[in-house]
């Protein structure tokens, strides 16, 4: 286990102080959870917003399957909301190679122009193969190529955890 269910809280209530201290205008902030796994991280990130801030921002739940470099493509639901001029904070469990973040910037880009996209990640794993960082990052998990990462949030094994892929 590289982290407990109480942990992995912890530490979503720790980046987001870091978002609410980097951005001003919180009512100007949508949060963008990378379906599907991006989406239970932005809510609860969006639920410490609420707590800390006072403000409820969106959630929106953004398909990046159409715009995927290394699956097969497939259509994809566009979302039904305006990015221009607001600061889009893309959020995922998991960063490896920054094809995921960078098919979510594309699908962002497509629906008009943000003020700003930032990148929020419970774990980063490395293993880069496109210029791509985070912004927010939870945890430093480096781990070998014949691993994979797990991230569950809820039920009696909640926790991050590292398998390894046979």
């Amino acid at each position: 286990m590289i982290i407990n269910h109480e942990t992995a809280l912890k530490t979503l209530r720790r980046m987001t102080h870091e978002i609410l201290e980097k951005n001003d205008d919180v009512a100007n902030i949508v949060l963008v959870g990378i379906l599907k796994k991006g989406l239970p991280i932005a809510l609860l990130i969006r639920d410490n917003i609420k707590q800390y801030a006072g403000i409820e921002v969106p959630v929106v739940e953004l398909d990046i399957s159409m715009h995927r470099d290394d699956e097969k493509r497939r259509p994809a639901t566009q979302p039904d909301f305006a990015v221009g001029n607001k600061v889009c904070i893309l959020v995922d469990d998991v960063l490896f190679t920054g094809r995921t973040a960078r098919a979510a910037m594309d699908a962002i880009v497509d629906l008009g122009r943000p003020k700003r996209i930032e990148f929020a990640v419970l774990i980063d794993r490395g293993h880069r193969e496109l210029p791509i960082r985070a912004d927010y990052v939870g945890k430093n998990a480096p781990t070998a190529l014949d691993e994979t990462v797990i991230v569950n949030l809820s039920g009696i094994n909640a926790g991050v955890y590292i398998e390894r892929i046979r």
